[in-house]
């Protein structure tokens, strides 16, 4: 055959072939798709064939398998050549193909993944008269009448449809667009006299057609249906019109009847919503208004018109308006705030406010609650708030069954309810604290309605409708993520709020705490006057928790004995006397003959808090200066941790007694703390006997004791690792620590110092016991980037890699 040539490739196909098992329909010859291909062992496949020349067969099941051979499949397949591969992010592959040629599978060469057999490619038996072209033609027609009545074939299929210039591929082209069976559009491909396939086809062409036939039949008797409802609303109409002019009055039962239905067909509902509310509004026309049915029926009812059906108007979101709100309502949080705005940024960008649903997790009393508000409120939105602390009843969230007495809807739709709009601004408090019971789980009810990809679907099983609560802004808040099952985590957007260090106690106090104290407790600005001394000895001194409302509650106390002391003081001032009750007998007498007498307002009077003042009426300080947390003897250290309140600092402490070797742990550690113990004991022991020449003879005659002190709050993790092991060489050398020094970070074995977490909570920790260094792991370096600088300022980090540099840094020499 001369160079220049062109071989079709049906001409030159291997007679070796790969085969990739079809889950769903055979493919016919002479056909571009796209394959989607998700089994890995089919997906290497895909690859080999792709190196070399692209070649495949594609072969259906016959009985479905996760690890399908050759006894699964059917022996007549299709040659097929890969045209382009797209890879796709979960592993699999989609390819577009184009088939060439039928074949039959004539040898296994490999019976298992990867299947490869030996084939013999399957010829039409050509039949070239004049019954083949009547068919052909007969084929056309038939389908176009089912194109022309059915939308789903486009003008694309039609043309390729007459385009076809082969008898056999255009019976292949029908088989493979018709709505038929499996395994009959195999028994077609395994067909190769063509005029055979074309009978084969038309038959089910003529059954495709009876079908259309029926479904027209059905559109016409509900056209009538709807025909007659009309005429019977019409003629209702007229009856009432009739009733009102004649002054007739209807019963309570056929108002409330037709509120339900003027309200229904407000919202024009359709498909299985407007079935089942025609349902219920017969079924409540039909019954006795005294029948126990009647009133769940008519609740029903009552709950599916005040729901906001309607979809909601477009967001006008105004950034600059939404970051004054913020800045208005809350001091600092600044990466929160930023947050925000992005998030409303993107929000206003795609026009599409579908899949909001934001985490804020942070110790008490930081604001998450109130944050929430203010983005309602930035938003213009309704704002709906529930909390799921202590909720055990999965019913809470998803409704309860109309078969049970006292039956309602889940919090998500009473809320809808309440706020009559479609796309409000929902918080959903204490995400954390949910339990489990017999009655199910909050937590697993929650998964639907914090996935962007189902609730646009959202089931009650109250109301038993599908209703789109994905336009919904869901805020989630909790005080830690590790009792919040992982599935759910990953639904939300995360949003870290940290606890407040003095200075920022303070800001919060004079633009927030302090007016909101005054007016709640009775008192004008004029009459009390802070200065900073004050504020800063509330806040290290009572209320040095990560969050403010302590302090604040400490103001009210405050405010309260001034309170009392002022009308006190006007009541004392005013009390009758002997000389003036004839005066005041008259002035009564004057009072109830005409006007009322007005009680003189209270004096004003000034006060100026201090220091003096304020253990007046708090008390002595909770803490006092002196009792910040230090190492100031030989067998202590200081470490950094987290909780769910925020970030704290660790005592630790370490002594020993003489008597039997061993290590004693006290403080109600877990597991994961005593493994450190031990781990930081073996290190304290190896350095010991390395640096310092301290012999086993001191270990063997000593038994050691570390403790946390507050016993009673359970501790655990591994981050006090270094913290534990220092404590141990200090007193193993019978040397204090360096003053104002901090530390955190695992120990492994080795002497490596590993990573921790919360490292942005531990440091205002540190700042609120006034450390003025703290170590860190290496690794943590990035960390310090998150940590603004006004907490950072007078503080030196020192980050590690071995703890030799823990040690040399605490205790050197």
């Amino acid at each position: 055959m001369p160079e220049q040539s062109v071989v079709p490739i049906d001409q030159i196909l291997p007679n070796k072939l790969p085969l990739v098992a079809l889950m769903g329909r055979p493919i016919f010859p002479g056909i571009f798709t796209p394959i989607m291909i998700g089994n890995p062992a089919d997906v290497k496949v895909i690859d080999d064939a792709v190196t070399r020349d692209g070649l495949i067969g594609l072969v259906m099941l016959m009985n479905e398998s996760d690890t399908p051979s050759i006894n699964d499949l059917y022996k007549v397949g299709t040659a097929a050549k890969i045209v382009k591969k797209i890879n796709l992010p979960d592993g699999g592959v989609n390819i577009f193909i184009s088939t060439l040629k039928r074949f039959k599978v004539k040898k296994t060469l490999n019976p298992t993944a990867p299947i490869v057999a030996v084939v013999a490619y399957l010829e039409d038996e050509e039949d070239d008269t004049s019954e083949v072209k009547a068919l052909t033609r007969a084929l056309i027609s038939e389908m176009k009448q089912i194109s022309e009545n059915n939308p789903l074939f486009s003008e694309e299929m039609r043309l390729n449809m007459i385009n076809i210039d082969h008898p056999g591929k255009i019976a292949d082209f029908i088989a493979s667009i018709l709505n038929i069976d499996k395994t009959e559009q195999q028994k077609i491909l395994e067909i190769l006299n063509v005029r055979k396939r074309m009978e084969q086809v038309l038959v089910f062409i003529k059954k495709e057609q009876e079908l259309l036939r029926i479904q027209k039949k059905i559109q016409k008797e509900i056209n009538e249906k709807i025909e007659k409802s009309q005429r019977e609303y019409f003629l209702k109409e007229e009856l009432k019109a009739i009733k009102g002019e004649l002054g007739m009055t209807t019963d309570a039962k056929s108002s409330e009847y037709q509120r339900f239905k003027d309200k229904a067909d407000e919202f024009k509902f359709e498909g299985e919503i407007k079935e089942t509310v025609d349902q219920e509004l017969e079924k409540f026309s039909l019954m006795d208004p005294n029948s126990s049915e009647f009133i769940v029926t008519r609740n029903y009812l009552d709950v599916i018109v005040n729901l906001p059906w309607k979809d909601p108007e477009p967001e006008l979101l105004d950034l600059r308006k939404a970051r004054d709100i913020l800045e208005e309502d809350h001091y600092g949080l600044k990466d929160v705030k930023s947050r925000i705005v992005e998030y409303l940024a993107v929000r206003k960008l795609r026009k599409d406010t579908k899949g909001s649903i934001v985490c804020l997790v942070g110790p008490p009393g930081v604001g998450k609650t109130s944050v929430g508000r203010s983005i309602a409120r930035s938003l213009n939105k309704q704002f709906f708030r529930f909390s799921v602390g202590g909720m055990r009843d999965e019913a809470e969230i998803k409704g309860h069954r109309r078969t049970y007495i006292g039956a309602m809807p889940g919090k998500i739709i009473q809320g809808l309810k309440i706020v009559k709009s479609k796309d409000p601004v929902f918080m959903i408090d204490e995400i954390d604290k949910m339990g489990q019971s017999y009655q199910g789980d909050p937590a697993s009810a929650l998964l639907e309605v914090l996935d962007p990809e189902q609730n646009f679907s959202f089931r009650d099983h109250y109301l038993d409708l599908p209703f789109d609560i994905s336009r919904i802004f869901f805020i989630v808040t909790a005080n830690t993520l590790d009792t919040i099952p992982p599935p759910l985590v990953d639904r939300m957007e995360i949003i870290q709020l940290p606890g407040y260090i003095d200075t920022e106690k303070l800001e919060i106090a004079k633009r927030y705490l302090v007016p909101k104290s005054l007016d709640k407790n009775g008192l004008k600005k004029s009459q009390v006057s802070y200065n900073r001394e004050s504020l800063l000895h509330i806040a290290n001194g009572y209320a040095r928790e990560a969050g403010v409302r302590n302090f604040e509650k400490n103001l009210d106390k405050i405010h309260r004995k001034l309170a009392k002391q002022i009308v006190e003081k006007f009541e004392e001032q005013n009390s009758p006397t002997p000389e003036n009750k004839k005066t005041e007998a008259a002035a009564g007498k004057k009072a109830t003959a005409g006007k009322k007498t007005k009680q003189a307002p209270a004096p004003v009077e000034k006060f100026i808090i201090d220091k003096k003042l304020i253990e007046e009426n708090l008390g002595k300080p909770i803490f006092p200066e002196e009792i910040t947390k230090r190492a100031d003897r030989p067998g202590m250290s200081v470490g950094l941790a987290w909780t769910s309140m925020g970030g704290d600092t660790l005592v630790i402490e370490a002594t020993s007694v003489p008597g039997k070797e061993g290590l004693t742990l006290t403080g109600k550690m877990g597991d994961t703390m005593k493994e450190s113990a031990t781990i930081a004991m073996t290190v304290a022991r190896k350095l010991g006997a390395e640096r310092y020449g301290i012999s086993n003879e001191w270990f063997e005659k000593n038994h050691i004791h570390l403790h946390i002190p507050e016993g009673a709050t359970p501790k655990d993790g591994p981050s006090a690792g270094i913290t534990m092991a220092i404590a141990l060489l200090s007193l193993i050398r019978n040397k204090t620590i360096v003053d104002r020094l901090v530390m955190t970070g695992e120990l492994s074995l080795t002497g490596q110092v590993l990573p921790i977490g919360g490292l942005k909570e531990k440091t205002i920790a540190a700042r609120r016991n006034k450390a003025q260094h703290i170590i860190i792991p290496k690794q943590n370096l990035r960390d310090l980037d998150e940590i603004p600088d006004h907490v950072k300022k007078g503080i030196t980090f020192h980050p590690v890699e071995r703890f030799e540099e823990v040690l040399a840094l605490a205790l050197p020499g």
